[in-house]
């Protein structure tokens, strides 16, 4: 069966930034442009396409990445538009995972932010090709050489400028193109093409001095611009527009755009430059892949014709047709109905219908080629993260690492019948949410519910408020503390229980030793001679996972340790793989309490942007929160502060940040890292553990 689009005429293009920087804005105006809707939705109108649920609508605010497909010069366009709030960070990193290009935007105003620089970082680590979008030109204060001056400052990029503005705040009119040596004037109307011009006679000398910067700053990467240059020839557009494409897709430098999303201006040429420099599933390199059976790794290159191999990204749970699984095809094609195997979890699957998605509507597909993001129904076993792939053909690709959550709370049904639906809410949200965590304390007998963020977790329980209708009493949040050790410990664990006939014997000795932060849990296997066999030593590695899992002193999650198992011994008749495991759990917890544990806190990145005249009332409250200031950067009537500040002082801050400026600052807050408690509020917690035992 032929394609619908060549594959050099597919893009999977994610529109990612700060808060507020206009990504839901450029995203409703492209399906405008293409054709896909047929009215343009707003933001604080309640009426965009993209956001589609309830609470997005109400806040005002990206919660959930929201896919949709839209054509333009007869390429097809995946679009996928992520949150910016770091809460929803998780979404933002699925999407990058998946995607070949990335459409970057900018307030034109704020430039880059803290938000930004996240994306931008996740950006990197996939090594996604990207174009930026300096939006909202039009506003009061919007400077876009500043913003250059940022991304390669903080974000340490490489701009290549396109366009200049024509005009400045509200006069802005439109663009110079660099390249094509002309001008496009918008009138802001909704139906309005631009309007190609001559290049304004004041504007001219200002155009060629930048067009010059380009193709030398081009020059040190293209060997044909090089040359030709040198060589005092002339450079054509498209001589520019081939050179900047390498560059883009080699990662090397950032073509920049300018315009104003909601004022309708330059949106078809931001279209423009994501079919002329942004790459196709082809452009990209194979994806690598582990083979199942032996271990080795295999290529899949992008094509029709390679073995068929997937990766899930998304699970969402639709009120309406079920559970649907996100897919991004990477190798061969796959029809509906067709039976599939999950190499991640070793399961057969059968795909029952697709669908291409457009935000929360869909339309029916036969089947899905290679480069195709496409929503299977029919997939129960299949999570985020896992892949698919042919039975005769097992491999693995690599999965998406998500940071854990950093906030808790206690959530209680109000009846029986809402704990049974409460239940299968908690398991859904935490299908679609993998920083979402759901566990259950036996001490305490509550359901803990465990985020991002404030905000995360409000939205989590407006959602299961109101969406699922359960009754429940919440509790207030908690910060999710960890523990760690110090020093090296070493510990034995016995389990010996003997009650008639076949008893249970495990014995081990272990070593352990503090890990750099962020490190994880390391097992080093010692064992030598055979003293123990592979099932008992699994086991025992089993049990110091539950271990640390369960809790040291405090009874908060043990982080960034090694340990070190060297000796141990078994009985003939009586040793078990249970025995094994409780020994192990048994070592773990006498050596912990040796290794002088510390607990850790969260510890949040802050920035701030507050009007100059109350400076000094929220660098003063920063310091009262343990907070500690990283940099003050004044520009003209603005401060900026960024700071480091205990998730646990963090509560309650948009409102002490309000009343303190009038309302005027603005704040954004990621996760740091986790840091050791202060002695005092470490003695606090235990106090307040052995009260509670």
């Amino acid at each position: 069966m032929p394609r619908s689009f060549p594959l050099d005429h597919i893009r999977n293009i994610g529109i990612i930034a700060h808060i507020d920087a206009g990504k839901t804005t450029v995203t409703e105006r492209i399906l405008y442009y293409t054709g896909k809707t047929y009215k343009i939705g707003e933001v604080h109108e309640g009426t965009t396409v993209m956001d589609w649920m309830e609470q997005e609508r109400q806040r005002g605010i990206t919660i959930t990445a929201a896919a949709t497909t839209c054509h333009w010069k007869e390429h097809r366009v995946n679009i996928i538009d992520t949150p910016g709030h770091v809460d929803f960070t998780a979404e933002v990193e699925r999407s990058l995972r998946v995607l070949d290009g990335g459409v970057v935007v900018f307030d034109a105003v704020a430039g880059v932010e803290a938000q930004s620089e996240t994306v931008w970082r996740q950006a990197d680590k996939y090594s996604v090709p990207r174009i930026c979008f300096i939006n909202k030109m039009d506003r009061v204060g919007a400077d876009l050489h500043r913003c250059l001056s940022m991304i390669e400052e903080r974000l340490r990029a490489r701009p290549f400028l396109v366009q200049l503005p024509l005009g400045s705040e509200s006069s802005f009119r439109g663009v110079i193109d660099l390249l094509e040596n002309k001008a496009w004037v918008f009138d802001g109307q909704i139906d309005s093409k631009p309007q190609e011009t001559a290049i304004p006679q004041t504007e001219q000398e200002k155009s060629d001095r930048y067009r010059q910067a380009l193709i030398e700053k081009l020059a040190e990467e293209d060997d044909h611009i090089l040359s030709t240059y040198l060589e005092g020839g002339d450079i054509t557009a498209n001589d520019i527009k081939t050179a900047l494409r390498k560059v883009t897709l080699a990662n090397k430098g950032i073509p920049v755009l300018c315009g104003s999303a909601l004022k309708n201006k330059g949106i078809r040429l931001l279209l423009n430059a994501v079919i002329d420099y942004l790459p196709s599933p082809l452009d990209m390199p194979p994806v690598t892949a582990i083979r199942v059976k032996t271990g080795e790794e295999v290529i899949r290159i992008a094509s029709d014709e390679a073995p068929f191999a997937a990766l899930a990204f998304k699970v969402v749970a639709d009120p309406f047709v079920g559970r649907l699984v996100y897919l991004r095809i990477y190798s061969g094609r796959i029809k509906a109905g067709a039976q599939v195997f999950n190499s991640t979890r070793r399961k057969k699957e059968r795909i029952g219908r697709l669908v291409l998605m457009h935000a929360n509507r869909y339309e029916e597909a036969s089947d899905a080629d290679t480069g195709s993001i496409i929503a299977a129904m029919g997939l129960k076993e299949t999570f985020t993260g896992d892949t698919l792939s042919e039975a005769t053909q097992q491999v693995v690709l690599e999965s998406i690492c998500f940071p854990e959550p950093v906030l808790s709370v206690a959530i209680e049904p109000k009846t029986r019948a809402d704990r049974d639906k409460m239940g299968e809410a908690l398991q859904k949200l935490a299908e679609e949410d993998p920083t979402f965590k759901v566990t259950y304390n036996e001490e305490t007998g509550q359901t803990v519910i465990s985020g991002m963020g404030e905000l995360h977790v409000e939205v989590i329980i407006s959602r299961l408020l109101g969406e699922y209708k359960v009754s429940a009493n919440v509790g207030n949040p908690r910060v999710a503390y960890k523990e760690a050790i110090t020093a090296s410990a070493r510990a034995e664990g016995r389990f010996v229980r003997q009650s008639g006939g076949r008893g249970q014997y495990g014995h081990v000795c272990i070593e352990m030793e503090p890990m750099k932060r962020g490190s994880g849990f390391e097992f080093v296997n010692k064992i030598k001679g055979g003293a123990l066999s592979k099932p008992f030593i699994l086991a025992a590695k089993n049990g110091i996972k539950e271990a640390m899992e369960t809790g040291g002193s405090v009874g908060y999650q043990v982080i960034d340790v090694q340990v070190t198992l060297y000796d141990g011994s078994y009985h003939e008749v009586d040793s078990s793989e249970l025995a094994f495991k409780m020994a192990g759990s048994i070592a773990f917890k006498k050596g912990f309490n040796r290794a002088h544990p510390v607990i850790l806190e969260p510890v949040m990145k802050l920035e701030v942007i507050t009007p100059g005249q109350f400076l000094g009332d929220v660098v003063g409250d920063i310091s009262s929160r343990r907070g500690r200031i990283d940099l003050i950067e004044t520009r003209g009537e603005t401060s900026t502060i960024r700071c480091k500040l205990p998730l646990a002082e963090t509560f309650g801050y948009t409102t002490v940040i309000r009343s303190l400026t009038q309302g005027r600052a603005t704040h954004s807050m990621e996760f740091y890292q986790y840091r050791e408690l202060p002695a005092e509020l470490a003695s606090e917690l235990r106090d307040k553990a052995i009260g509670k035992k």
